[in-house]
């Protein structure tokens, strides 16, 4: 399951490593650990139809493929940028075919179905964090303070969307390259571990989304999201810590951040949060 993570600083403590896989994984189990704290290349990273999956890629049975995949295609629900449609994510065929073309040749045959919708469950878990902050700040920094100081339950109740929503320009997976939230968390885990996460994300994307401003006019920005590994649910079901955030690429995207958290903070430093339940 995905757990998000957008108001935290720091991302769950001692969230236990392990690559288990979303987007697009091309290993056989979801709940293998990493053997070293070093990022290394992620399946998610490696094929994703929201960056490197070929559109014309066959829904022809491969050669030495053992068992039928389905060819069904889901879609998304994250606007694509260059067009009136949702991102359409492959078939388990579809998949299975990219990774043999990347060279992925031991990929399991009975994995690729679950690898598929794992893949989609975790796009679509960033995705709705990335509303939730376009929600906030896409109408400017006032409207952003007045919902965040409301806290994370009070700005449920706002209206959130009086104009176009965001729309996914593009993506990259950049598995090898910590952030620096992620790198200051790493080096506080090697300090302090039993008060912050021991282990660095297993992966990072950058996602560039089109904002529509109020009056009209659009831009870029640019959102990270780190993804950790907790406990497994009881039941077994994997557990991902998605932390997705603006990017600082300025000013804007730093204050933006601070309203969110320092909005929340606030909010039930405040008191505001315990008199709302009394009322």
């Amino acid at each position: 399951m995905h757990k998000v993570n957008s108001t935290a600083p720091f991302p769950p403590q001692n969230s236990p490593q392990a690559p288990a896989d979303a987007s697009s994984c091309p290993v056989a189990s979801l709940n293998a650990p990493l053997s070293s704290s070093t990022p290394q290349a992620s399946p998610i990273s490696k094929l994703n139809p929201l960056n490197y999956m070929p559109s014309n890629l066959s829904q022809s049975r491969s050669t030495n493929q053992t068992i039928t995949l389905p060819t069904f295609r889901t879609t998304s629900s994250i606007p694509r940028g260059d067009a009136e449609a949702n991102w359409e994510y492959p078939s388990p065929q579809q998949m299975y075919n990219a990774m043999l073309r990347k060279g992925y040749d031991d990929t399991p045959e009975d994995a690729v179905e679950s690898m598929v919708a794992v893949h989609n469950f975790l796009n679509e878990g960033a995705w709705a964090e990335i509303e939730g902050w376009e929600a906030r700040f896409s109408k400017g920094l006032g409207y952003g303070w007045q919902a965040c100081s409301r806290g994370e339950d009070g700005f449920q109740g706002m209206p959130q969307w009086k104009g176009d929503r965001p729309r996914l320009m593009r993506f990259m997976g950049r598995p090898g390259d910590l952030t620096p939230k992620a790198r200051m968390i790493d080096a506080l885990g090697r300090v302090w571990p039993s008060k912050f996460a021991s282990e660095p994300p297993f992966d990072r994307h950058d996602w560039y989304v089109q904002r529509t401003t109020a009056e009209g006019q659009t831009r870029e920005v640019r959102y990270v999201i780190d993804y950790y590994s907790g406990p497994p649910e009881p039941t077994g079901e994997p557990v991902f810590y998605l932390d997705v955030r603006p990017a600082v690429d300025g000013p804007i995207a730093a204050a933006e951040r601070m309203l969110r958290w320092g909005g929340d903070v606030w909010h039930r430093a405040s008191g505001a949060k315990a008199r709302e339940k009394a009322s």
